[in-house]
């Protein structure tokens, strides 16, 4: 009976580290993507595609690139974090860039 409680304790403690480690993978996506966005955005190019093909693909990133305009262009990336438990629920992971405005060298 004693080993049974340790061993279920043992693996909650297991699925929370890869919960708290699919949180920090989420959060570092939601990153990537609105910086590659916001990168492909200020140069004149599609930042939603851009953004959306630097995340990983099984995570399901939303990128928005509004209208551009003036001298910079902010992209916001926002990444569903997966749970392993029902216990763990979390609200989306989401992160902005802004770049200025630039024109490729020609």
């Amino acid at each position: 009976m004693e080993f049974t409680g340790w061993v279920a304790l043992l693996l909650f403690t297991a699925l929370a580290a890869v919960q708290l480690g699919l949180v920090a993978y989420a959060v570092q996506q939601a990153g990537t993507a609105s910086r590659a966005a916001a990168r492909v955005a200020a140069q004149g190019g599609d930042g939603v595609s851009a953004g959306e093909g630097a995340a990983s693909g099984w995570l399901n990133a939303r990128v928005q690139v509004p209208g551009a305009g003036g001298d910079e262009v902010t992209a916001t990336a926002t990444v569903p974090i997966p749970s392993l438990l029902p216990v763990f629920t979390f609200p989306a992971a989401t992160r902005s860039t802004t770049m200025p405005v630039t024109t490729p060298a020609d």
